[in-house]
């Protein structure tokens, strides 16, 4: 009953993070709408163009969060959450509220950091991009 209750607070973490990205979003979104780039000088212009940027990488960063955080939700709802989509066992709660949106078990998750980093599987990805880059 314990990691079940955990898992209801760990709801109300998630729900709570979702609603804090999607004001901050929106906020970001309104920065960037709201800039027209009037400035006379070239110096403010470029911090404007700097901050703009900046804004934009922002909410990228936001919007794969709170995918990540809608996606653990759905799973919540359908009782999948907290259980490692690699190896099946359960997620320790410790790595579940240091990541609420975790998919896996820290172990599985460094296994598959470390395949993503292999030379090989950088290689792979490479040839991949040319692939599709060169199909264009």
């Amino acid at each position: 009953m314990a990691r079940k209750d955990s898992l209801e607070k760990l709801r109300k973490i998630l729900q709570k993070r979702r609603d804090a990205i999607v004001r901050s979003a929106l906020g970001d979104l309104s920065l960037l709408q709201g800039r027209a780039s009037k400035s006379a000088d070239v110096l403010d212009a470029v911090a404007d163009t700097v901050q703009s940027e900046l804004n934009s990488q922002l909410l990228e960063v936001e919007s794969r969060e709170l995918a990540a955080i809608d996606e653990a939700i759905e799973r919540l709802n359908r009782g999948e959450y907290g259980t490692c989509e690699t190896c099946q066992k359960p997620i320790p709660l410790t790595r579940l509220r240091a990541v609420p949106h975790a998919r896996e078990c820290i172990e599985c998750h460094r296994l598959a950091e470390k395949r993503r980093s292999h030379p090989a599987a950088r290689m792979n990805r490479m040839f991949d991009s040319y692939q599709t880059d060169g199909a264009s």
